[in-house]
């Protein structure tokens, strides 16, 4: 969906619509000292494959098996290439049934599949395994996501006894903003909460606005910043939800930064795109 060459196509089709499965990309972010990498790697539809339960995307692969998902990495980082390989394994013990619409009309959903999972991950390049709790959601549309939104700020992190809880910001083009705030039980349940205050945190180097959630007044801090782009942040953030300290995985969203000419040309050295 952040696509330059899929926003480009849409703007040259007179229908203003593109092909969305010439535009597909698995995109792998790790982090830490020795193991950083990042890969988008864009392909045409010749390289896409899907059905029901797997999804390839030139030599990478997506895969249900029961309540597993495996998810086959073979990949080139950029913009410094090198070797990304390997098998992350999510098992979702519990899935949720549970679509929110983002945007006013419809068009736009988005769907917490397996807020309480646990990840494997078995890497041969590089060198890496780690073990530990994780989290499986999808964002589903029907239209472009700037024509929609300005920006969004989404937020989750696990609680005590198995289980999570989501806050997701969404300032709508022509609406009012939306606040959704959702906690999932441990046996895939879920409960509406009502958001705690929202509060401003200290911009990206990017420049990126991010803004979170914290009740009783607790402070709240940004821990690390994992990704900074020019229209994108994510972070972990320490703050209280539920009663509980947590540190939460944050992202940013400045969907108006996206749009912008600069962004779109910038892109690219992050995205390439595999034609042949």
């Amino acid at each position: 969906m952040f696509s330059p060459y899929y926003a480009r196509a849409r703007r040259r089709a007179a229908t203003g619509h593109a092909e969305a499965l010439n535009h597909c990309a698995l995109n792998v972010a790790l982090y830490g000292r020795g193991a950083k990498r990042w890969s988008m790697t864009e392909r045409g539809r010749h390289q896409v494959h899907a059905d029901a339960a797997s999804l390839q995307i030139g030599p990478s692969a997506l895969q249900w098996n029961g309540d597993t998902l495996t998810i086959e990495i073979d990949e080139i980082s950029a913009p410094w290439p090198a070797r990304l390989r390997g098998v992350v394994k999510l098992h979702a013990a519990q899935r949720v049934d549970h679509p929110v619409l983002l945007s006013a009309r419809g068009a736009h959903r988005w769907f917490p599949i397996a807020p309480s999972a646990r990840v494997e991950v078995d890497l041969s390049a590089p060198a890496l395994r780690w073990s530990g709790a994780g989290y499986l959601d999808s964002n589903r549309g029907d239209a472009p996501l700037e024509q929609a939104f300005t920006r969004w700020d989404w937020a989750r992190a696990h609680l005590s006894n198995g289980r999570s809880a989501v806050f997701y910001d969404v300032d709508r083009v022509g609406v009012e903003p939306l606040a959704v705030g959702l906690e999932f039980q441990r046996d895939g349940s879920v409960n509406p909460i009502e958001p705690p205050r929202r509060a401003a945190l200290p911009s990206s180097r990017w420049g990126v606005a991010r803004t979170a959630r914290s009740e009783g007044g607790a402070p709240m801090r940004v821990a690390q910043t994992l990704t900074d782009a020019p229209f994108y942040a994510r972070s972990l953030v320490d703050t209280r939800w539920l009663g509980e300290p947590v540190t939460a995985m944050h992202e940013s969203l400045s969907l108006q930064r996206f749009d912008s000419a600069w962004v779109q040309a910038l892109l690219p050295f992050r995205m390439p795109r595999i034609t042949r």
